[in-house]
């Protein structure tokens, strides 16, 4: 079941970011997802991305999610090796801790207080960080 897509738009549909507005926030994004998400124990990801003039040597991601100030999750990927001028497909498939169900009431009860942070690191040095807040939101 696919829970949500985020297309990536053209480059020439990309909007340039207010003059004054804070560098982090052209890298957030805000996400809502059904409170029934927290109780899942596995999910994929698909990460489409494109390789410029020069090889990407040992691209790796680092995530980690809190609530409010305590790590709730944390992984470590690593692609490896990306080619030149190619177009890459990243699926990951993996396993959620399990979150106590007072754990699930209070973010529920908290949107946007669960949080994430994605370091995307080159040859070991970091070259991008990406943050997202989440709210997770009951059903009628």
């Amino acid at each position: 079941t696919r829970l949500f897509q985020v297309p990536a738009p053209a480059a020439e549909d990309l909007p340039q970011p207010p003059e004054g507005m804070p560098e982090d926030a052209a890298r957030s994004i805000d996400y809502r997802f059904p409170a029934a998400f927290l109780a899942m124990r596995r999910i994929g990801t698909t990460l489409e991305f494109s390789v410029g003039r020069r090889e990407v040597p040992e691209f790796r991601m680092i995530e980690r999610h809190y609530f409010r100030d305590r790590l709730i999750r944390s992984y470590d990927f690593t692609f490896g090796f990306c080619i030149p001028n190619s177009t890459n497909t990243w699926e990951a498939v993996y396993e959620l801790p399990a979150l106590d169900g007072g754990l699930q009431e209070e973010m529920i009860a908290h949107p946007f207080e669960t949080r994430s942070d994605s370091f995307y690191f080159v040859g070991g040095e970091l070259v991008m960080h990406n943050k997202a807040s989440y709210a997770y939101l009951r059903t009628q």
